[in-house]
């Protein structure tokens, strides 16, 4: 049953994200093209390595040290300015999505029934307001361009390291690919872990906040030490759940380290085998170093993102469940409408209920006449 319910969840949590996406379109376009900007730039540098090693060192051409190192500069300097650029344009998109869905989820919540209000802390509203809007960053600012930018220059690194050494990348784009796929299953083990946690926060936050709202009411009825220890098992679920995503991101950093290892191995074998039977060069193996850096820093930021991506979710899955809940103009809609008022009001054993099995009012009867 529970998986049954979390499959429309994760749907209206992907539509959820294609609307935020497509509604700050032109934001994200161009900050799409300032990073292929400053991923191009970012190769300049890497690339200048071979030239360096194998035609300036190597063969002693000294004329091509001050063009290598102004093609260097200038390609250094692009990439500060299209960073600047692309934290201003990304940065202010993503706040302006969060102020929006926090005043959407607000409006939101304002219509719901009184008896939702009865059965939920003001802290928890608090909390899916202002907390879990705030993931949105992720998904129309950094976190989307920097795995956008990640995967544009993971494919720019790879198709220089086939043209430098296609038998060594054909091994390390296996590893890379097996590494991807246990952080792809890791990730759908940690995404129900980051959901709880933003609902235990707001449970926690919620109790404390309502206790210190009515601590003359608690000190009144001497409940503190059932207030500390509600909160204290509310803590220490927090604590638990922090526990168990912790295991599992430094589970997922620890294998990436190890993939880094046998990289690293395997470069020093076959590249150094390489260089002795004469099919690379120095400065081949050197650029090569730098650029399967740059191949593998994608998929090892693929943690920290993926790990945000997956809080941004978690938190759209708690929204889209608050703005799905029927408002009060949705249920006066099956309402009829007086067609006439004469002005008396009569009550005849009356009972009213919020919600089921709980009256407020019961066998209610009275007569008001008009002008009373």
């Amino acid at each position: 049953m529970a998986e049954k319910k979390k499959r429309p969840i994760t749907a209206d949590a992907w539509r959820e994200a294609r609307e935020l996406m497509w509604s700050h379109r032109r934001s994200l376009s161009v900050g799409m093209v300032l990073m292929l900007i400053n991923r191009i730039s970012g190769l300049v540098l890497p690339a200048s390595s071979k030239y360096l090693i194998d035609d300036v060192v190597g063969k002693g051409q000294s004329r091509l040290l001050v063009p290598l190192a102004v093609a260097v500069g200038i390609a250094t300097l692009i990439q500060a300015v299209t960073s600047f650029g692309l934290s201003q344009v990304i940065s202010v998109a993503a706040q302006r999505a969060i102020t929006e869905m926090r005043r959407r989820v607000q409006a939101q919540v304002t219509r719901l029934p009184i008896r939702f209000f009865d059965s939920t802390q003001s802290g928890v509203l608090v909390s899916r307001i202002m907390t879990d809007a705030e993931g949105i960053r992720n998904l129309v600012g950094t976190g989307i361009v920097q795995l956008v930018g990640g995967v544009v220059t993971a494919m720019l690194a790879l198709g220089v390291l086939i043209y430098l050494n296609w038998q060594l990348t054909a091994a390390i784009i296996l590893l890379l690919a097996v590494f991807g796929g246990i952080m792809a299953f890791a990730f759908t083990r940690l995404r129900p872990i980051f959901r709880e946690r933003s609902e235990i926060n707001a449970a926690v936050t919620g109790r404390l906040t309502e206790t210190l709202g009515g601590i003359r009411v608690v000190k009144a009825y001497g409940t503190e030490k059932r207030e500390q220890r509600v909160f204290t098992q509310g803590a220490h679920r927090l604590f638990r759940n922090v526990a168990r995503s912790i295991t599992g991101v430094s589970a997922v950093t620890a294998f990436s380290t190890v993939v880094i290892g046998v990289v690293g191995v395997l470069m020093i074998l076959v590249g150094g085998r390489a260089i002795l039977d004469g099919t690379m060069t120095l400065g081949d193996l050197v650029m090569y170093i730098f650029f399967t850096g740059l191949l593998a820093a994608p998929v090892v930021q693929m943690a920290s993102i993926g790990t945000q991506i997956s809080e941004a979710f978690a938190g759209l899955d708690r929204i889209r469940e608050l703005r799905s809940m029927v408002t009060e103009q949705d249920e006066d809609k099956d309402r009829e409408p007086l067609e006439s008022v004469h002005g008396d009001i009569t009550f005849q054993d009356v009972v009213f209920e919020y919600n089921a099995g709980v009256p407020v009012l019961k066998h209610v009867s009275f007569v008001a006449p008009a002008g009373t």
